[in-house]
């Protein structure tokens, strides 16, 4: 360590045996409490002539304090200078650029920051006192900067430097220029690229508002959030992330109104009362400054607003499988409202708490635990731009900035009053494509006390905004030969999935990773104030403590094993979903509808099962009379099957004599249309049809005489589109007398999710579990 850190040689000869034991502890003790030993190989020794110099200096102190007697007093008084005097010589001499110097500054000063993430707000009589505690460093240190100065032009030979890290060669700067200016060129293309720093520093917080109450941050323990976050039961909490470890969970189902509800908690006692009903605005422990604009924004809460407010406001995860068209506001105006109220009870908690460490100074013994390693806390996943204006204009609304950054460009960027279909579509489908359907952004918004901030960077945001494509591709990997970046998402608290049933129709592995990412130990420290990080982040038990909201029109397999696999929370988890009436009846024609079990004994054989099935059991239908194979639409849901059924189609001899179109998801508007013409026409008796291409598309297909739905849909809206609204139009288009189009429809016991929301909660345990492979409804 003494070679490394020429220090020592400093202080006087005559003070080197008698202080070395109290330098060596001093030292020692400023290393272990930093952490930093792996630093010290990186600090440069001093040249030479200036050691020289430094000792000479000393020297001639020592003999002028000499001629004086010294006491006892005297001698520990000038040991303590020395002391002081070489650590202030240390950070002075060493390079700035080294990781050890700026921790040692660090150290030194009386600044603390949130989650290490800088604020534009400061306090101002804490900003006098660091700039008194640096004017007394620079003071310790000016005498010898003085010194060193007045040799700095001589020509005494300068001793070698060690080189301590071996780096490959740099490249000169003429060839580094057309790289960076690709890089610029690839920013320039990405409309929501942020050029910020990210906020390293300590920036004081400004003091709370004045017209707070005093008592509003305190501790509270009928307030859902200190319960859940800031003071939770840490003995119940180590129980129930226990439990949850072993993936032990007790469930109970009850109704909520008019939705079944299952209840699961981590442990064996699933009996769990929630802290407050949650039923009326009244009831929730709010901020004060958005109990008047919530009051104004909601009013009164809604049927679905009561049975998600005691789940939501509580910190449960919260799987919601009814979302529609008509509900989908009062949701996104609760969950808005809860998560702003999450984020300004943390901000405001971290700004009192700076308040309260800058007036006891750098010597207090408060140990403030209220923050996570970086500052988002919030985490939207949305479909489109659109989707995610709609959010935001509610959060602007609940908070009433008096000042909005970046304002222009976020609406230039999110918004597009462009009509890009008629009126005639489909409810839902205007609902998600409306406006700006882009499907590739990422936001971060940043609250301070009287604005907001539009496009901040991530790590200086407090939620985050984005499409599972968006921030894939902010995450990065190393496969597409760019430095992954997750941190950011180290201390998100609360993530909230809003349309899932959308993002099911895009790349659902997207999704999939960035849960992956979540709550992971971040890389690196991102100015990160460990003093002040809860001690359940430090455990690394951040995602038992995340809530996770699910929003989606229905169920499926994938959203039960996100749930299963990635919530989590100690609070516990609910699932709501409604008592599907079915919607056999409301087709609006009347045709028979064939339901046929096939059998699948394992649930990744089930695709080779329904293959088997249609080829031996549906095709020679088709086969033996072509005639009446004219205007037959097979219904795929699965891209992979289209693919395969296709190829059968194309290939098998065993159709030959009948000829077939396709349209997927991935075939361009001239080929779709082609492919519709040749059905309409005759010349192609069979048309291939995938899910995503009628999510996307919505065509109204003519020509159609006869429905085969190869699987089930996952949203029953179309299902009576397809079977309905089809054979209606070929009714209206006289293509087929009134009551002869037919409806055939495969499906296994894994299809049961599907089925029920088909046929009714009360039929499908019926057709899943008797004996007759066959049923029949006209």
């Amino acid at each position: 360590m003494w070679r490394a850190c020429p220090t020592f040689l400093w202080l006087s000869p005559s003070y080197q045996a008698g202080t070395l034991n109290i330098f060596q502890f001093f030292c020692t003790e400023k290393l272990l409490l930093s952490q930093y030993w792996q630093a010290w190989p990186l600090v440069e020794e001093v040249a030479a002539s200036e050691a020289v110099v430094a000792e000479a200096a000393e020297a001639a102190e020592v003999e002028a304090e000499a001629e004086e007697p010294m006491d006892s007093a005297r001698t520990e008084s000038l040991i303590q200078r020395e002391l002081k005097t070489s650590m202030a010589c240390l950070e002075t001499l060493c390079r700035p650029s080294t990781f050890l110097t700026l921790h040692l500054r660090q150290e030194t000063s009386e600044d603390s920051e949130g989650s290490g993430t800088g604020d534009d707000e400061s306090l101002n009589d804490v900003t006098s006192d660091e700039e008194g505690d640096d004017d007394g460093q620079n003071a310790s240190a000016r005498p010898y900067m003085a010194l060193l100065q007045s040799f700095k032009d001589t020509e005494a030979p300068v001793a070698k430097r060690r080189k301590l890290e071996h780096q490959s060669p740099q490249r000169s700067e003429e060839a580094a220029e057309p790289q960076e200016d690709e890089d610029e060129g690839d920013e320039a293309s990405d409309v929501d690229h942020v050029d910020e720093p990210e906020e390293t520093g300590l920036d004081l917080e400004e003091a709370p508002e004045e017209d707070e109450e005093d008592s509003e941050d305190e501790q509270d323990f009928t307030d859902p959030f200190d319960v859940h976050f800031a003071h939770p039961d840490e003995t119940l909490v180590a129980t129930r992330i226990s439990s949850a470890k072993k993936g032990e969970w007790a469930t109970k189902r009850e109704m909520m109104q008019s939705w079944r509800a299952a209840l699961t908690y981590p442990g064996s006692n699933p009996n769990e009362e929630l802290l407050h009903s949650g039923t009326k605005l009244d009831g929730l422990k709010l901020k004060q400054k958005l109990r008047e604009p919530a009051s104004k924004k909601l009013g009164s809460f809604s049927s679905v607003q009561k049975a998600l407010g005691p789940l939501v406001f509580n910190y449960r995860d919260v799987f919601h499988c009814d979302r529609s068209v008509q509900n989908a506001g009062q949701i996104r105006e609760l969950v808005c409202l809860h998560a702003l109220n999450h984020v300004f009870k943390t901000r405001d908690r971290v700004i009192k708490n700076n308040h309260k460490l800058a007036k006891d100074g750098q010597d207090t013994e408060l140990e403030l635990r209220d923050q996570g390693f970086t500052r988002p806390k919030v985490l939207f996943l949305l479909p489109t731009r659109n989707s995610c204006l709609k959010i935001v204009d509610i959060i602007r609304d609940l908070c009433n900035p008096e000042q909005q950054e970046n304002r222009k460009r976020f609406d230039e960027s999110f918004t597009d009053k462009d009509q890009k279909f008629g009126a005639d579509r489909p409810a839902d489908f205007q609902d998600l494509f409306e406006g700006n359907d882009d499907d590739m952004f990422r936001l971060g918004i940043k609250f301070t006390r009287k604005s907001v901030k539009y496009f901040a960077q991530f790590y200086n945001s407090d939620i985050l905004f984005a499409s599972p494509l968006g921030l894939r591709m902010a995450l990065g990997s190393e496969a597409e030969k760019t430095k992954p970046d997750y941190d950011f998402l180290s201390s998100i608290e609360m993530v909230i999935v809003d349309q899932a049933d959308a993002l099911l129709m895009q790349n659902w592995e997207h999704v999939e990773q960035i849960f992956e990412h979540l709550n992971l130990q971040p890389k690196d420290a991102h100015g990160c104030d460990f003093s002040r990080v809860r001690n359940w982040y430090l455990e690394d038990w951040a995602k038992y403590f995340r809530q996770t909201i699910v929003l989606s029109a229905f169920n499926t397999p994938e959203l039960s094993e996100l749930q299963r696999l990635h919530c989590h929370n100690w609070a516990g988890k609910a699932r709501l979903q409604p008592e599907y009436p079915g919607v056999l009846q409301k087709l609006g024609v009347k045709t028979k509808q064939t339901f046929s079990r096939f059998q699948s004994h394992q649930v990744d054989k089930d695709p080779d099962a329904r293959f088997d099935y249609f080829t031996s059991a549906i095709v020679p239908s088709l086969v033996k009379r072509p005639a009446d194979a004219t205007g037959t639409l097979i219904f795929i849901p699965s891209y992979l099957d289209f693919v395969r059924v296709r190829n059968y189609f194309a290939t098998s001899s065993a159709v030959n004599s009948v000829s077939f179109g396709a349209i997927s998801e991935y075939a361009d508007v001239p080929e779709a249309s082609r492919a519709r013409s040749h059905f309409l026409n005759g010349r192609h008796r069979v048309l291939l049809y995938t899910e995503r291409a009628h999510h996307f598309r919505r065509y109204v297909l003519k020509g159609v005489r006869r429905v085969i739905f190869y699987g089930l849909p996952d949203n029953p809206i179309f299902y009576k589109e397809i079977a309905g609204g089809y054979l209606s139009k070929s009714e209206q288009d006289l293509e087929i007398e009134p009551g002869r189009g037919s409806v055939r429809v495969l499906f296994s016991k894994y299809d049961v999710i599907k089925l029920e929301r088909i046929v009714g909660s009360q039929r499908v345990g019926k057709m899943i579990q008797e004996r007759g492979d066959t049923f029949d409804f006209v």
